[in-house]
């Protein structure tokens, strides 16, 4: 039987909204643990700039200065099993703010591309694309 679409949405909502409190709770508290949430093969794209694999991903995340992130809001959709081989995906949207190392506050928005992969216990959801940019980086 399969599960009418209603209910994947409302499904799709609460994976993104626990999700993205675990994400932005590891980049400001526990930054090494971040590369975990990723899928090996992840792309992420921050203000046009690429970085692709899991190592890449640490090193990236290490150079960065501390962050306090204040996410104002969150949208999310399931994406089309017809789009994604049938594998579970859900995009994440994500807007608000962030002081790094204390400075003054910037407007971001951040985009996840969210799979499902099987672990011997459950199902985690995992970063597949990532995608980040300020609003406001270039005024003064």
């Amino acid at each position: 039987m399969s599960v009418d679409f209603k209910t994947y949405v409302d499904q799709a909502c609460r994976a993104a909204e626990e999700f993205v409190s675990i994400y932005y709770d590891t980049m400001d508290r526990r930054r090494r643990a971040l590369p975990r949430l990723y899928l090996d093969e992840a792309t992420l794209i921050w203000n046009g700039n690429v970085v692709t694999g899991l190592e890449d991903l640490a090193n990236f995340f290490e150079m960065l200065p501390t962050s306090e992130f204040q996410v104002n809001m969150l949208d999310c959709q399931p994406v089309p099993g017809q789009a994604t081989q049938a594998q579970s995906t859900v995009l994440v949207v994500t807007s608000g703010t962030v002081k790094f190392d204390g400075n003054r506050q910037h407007y971001f928005n951040q985009n996840f591309l969210l799979t499902t992969q099987p672990t011997p216990h459950s199902t985690v959801w995992k970063i597949a694309s990532d995608c980040f940019r300020f609003q406001d980086w270039a005024s003064s």
